[in-house]
């Protein structure tokens, strides 16, 4: 399992894919790759008649390779958001660092790396992803690594996510904040400071928190609000960003009905 924290300061715990489930997924994409190679070679053939001397053979078989090697998981992985037919049916997803969705310039980073790095062209047929991946707590190959991203199985049971409850005497100041100053660094810096905070000595959490707070604040160009601990005030602006994020939970029409007026009884 390995701890991520979304954008969203939403905790979760995630079952991180190893190398046996990984490697079949890769088998299966392989083959489909290999029948992708077959379909673009006879392509080619046909279109320059076998004529292997002609500089069109040569581009077009450079533009099947690069298709079949680098297209063919970039496609799949950017249109599924993270996943290829392999993983998928090995229940396998690519999500970032964070545990969100990937998109094309991860699933590009992904797939170039791979190709040259991983498994083909230096990878010596998948010895540097097999190793990559032996040597990382999450079983993160080169391609991961570079482009941010973990592979997750999505067919076990997830714990559910701690979300963050704000102090209800900072929800009116928390509310009228402009969070688009915010960058992400930070709030991931807060995030984890609230995650971890239990961790932490007493000293290292005023002056950690301090500092964080005059961070936030300055970020967002207001004063912090006097009297109360950092950890309330990080608490209530990532508590608003959460509840800003997050979709609103629809309450049962039940609960607005109107009491009915008691039935007079006839005697």
């Amino acid at each position: 399992m390995a701890e991520f924290t979304t954008g969203e300061a939403v905790a979760l715990e995630l079952p991180v894919a190893r190398i046996p489930t990984r490697a079949a997924a890769f088998v299966l994409d392989l083959v489909l790759q290999i029948v992708l190679g077959i379909v673009l070679l006879t392509t080619v053939m046909f279109m320059t008649q076998g004529d292997d001397s002609s500089p069109w053979f040569a581009a077009l078989m450079l533009v099947s390779l690069v298709t079949v090697l680098v297209g063919y998981p970039v496609f799949w992985e950017t249109v599924l958001c993270g996943a290829t037919p392999g993983k998928l049916a090995l229940g396998l997803r690519v999500v970032r660092a964070d545990g969100g969705p990937v998109d094309f310039r991860h699933a590009l980073t992904r797939g170039l790396t791979g190709a040259i790095v991983d498994f083909w062209m230096l990878g010596l047929f998948g010895s540097i992803a097999v190793a990559s991946s032996m040597c990382s707590p999450d079983a993160r190959r080169v391609g991961d690594v570079l482009a941010g991203t973990v592979v997750v199985h999505i067919r076990q049971q997830l714990s559910l996510p701690a979300l963050a409850i704000p102090p209800v005497w900072l929800t009116g100041w928390s509310a009228g904040l402009e969070l688009t100053g915010l960058p992400e660094d930070l709030a991931l810096s807060v995030r984890q400071y609230l995650t971890r905070i239990d961790s932490l000595t007493p000293g290292a959490q005023h002056e950690i928190g301090q500092a964080l707070v005059s961070a936030v604040c300055a970020r967002l160009r207001v004063a912090p609000p006097g009297g109360y601990p950092p950890v309330q005030i990080l608490g209530s602006v990532i508590a608003e960003r959460q509840r800003r994020s997050l979709p609103a939970v629809p309450v049962p029409p039940m609960l607005y009905a109107a009491p009915r007026a008691p039935v007079a009884q006839s005697r």
